[in-house]
């Protein structure tokens, strides 16, 4: 007598699980997204969890499953956005170093970085939000520096290089809290153009 096979139970089951895994991921990110686009725009204090619910088209109820806590949503959302600037600066070119400190400079002139910066400032006053912005920023910090000396290709055994390569990325973020206040664009080209020639110099083979 023949075996009798036992149903499976992974067709439709399995089948309705994964556009609803897609949705859910759907959502995750349109909140992400909005959470960054409010911070630049309306700062922390207009950033409400229900003011970026509204911008991503969801429920509040929606948005608190996914992020039980305003600091989660906000911390996340930047730390999401830092991982695709880390993916788009992997991407770029590196045989043009001029090119190359031109889009490390290019990070601290978006919206990334000017909701960052609300953050910076809200947790200068909101213990919730201190050790885990801090945390943060210590760990993109790290990641920016890495992908730069990859970029550049710097050899970071040789004195001075590594602080040249931290001083270009300081020197990106002041540029950044220049834009805030005015469009900086023409003198940042300049300061940019003359950064890229140092750094060609500084890291020229030996």
């Amino acid at each position: 007598m023949a075996a009798v096979t036992a149903p499976r139970h992974d067709g439709p089951a399995a089948s309705d699980r994964s556009p609803k895994q897609d949705r859910s991921r759907a959502t995750r990110q349109r909140l992400l997204e909005a959470a960054v686009a409010c911070l630049a725009e309306y700062g922390w204090a207009g950033s409400t969890v229900a003011v970026v619910a509204e911008r991503a088209g969801v429920s509040r109820g929606a948005a608190q499953h996914h992020f039980p806590t305003r600091e989660d949503l906000f911390t996340a959302a930047v730390e999401y956005v830092a991982e695709e600037r880390s993916q788009a600066l992997r991407a770029l070119p590196t045989d043009d170093r001029a090119q190359t400190v031109a889009a490390l400079v290019g990070l601290f002139t978006g919206p990334l970085f000017r909701a960052a910066l609300q953050l910076w400032v809200a947790a200068a006053h909101e213990d919730q939000l201190r050790d885990r912005v801090a945390e943060l920023e210590a760990r993109v910090g790290r990641e920016s520096h890495r992908i730069a000396v990859e970029l550049l290709g710097a050899d970071e055994s040789r004195p001075g290089v590594r602080e040249t390569v931290q001083g270009l990325l300081d020197m990106g973020r002041g540029l950044g809290l220049a834009t805030l206040l005015s469009d900086d664009t023409t003198r940042r080209d300049r300061v940019v153009a003359q950064w890229a020639r140092l750094i060609d110099e500084a890291l020229a083979d030996a």
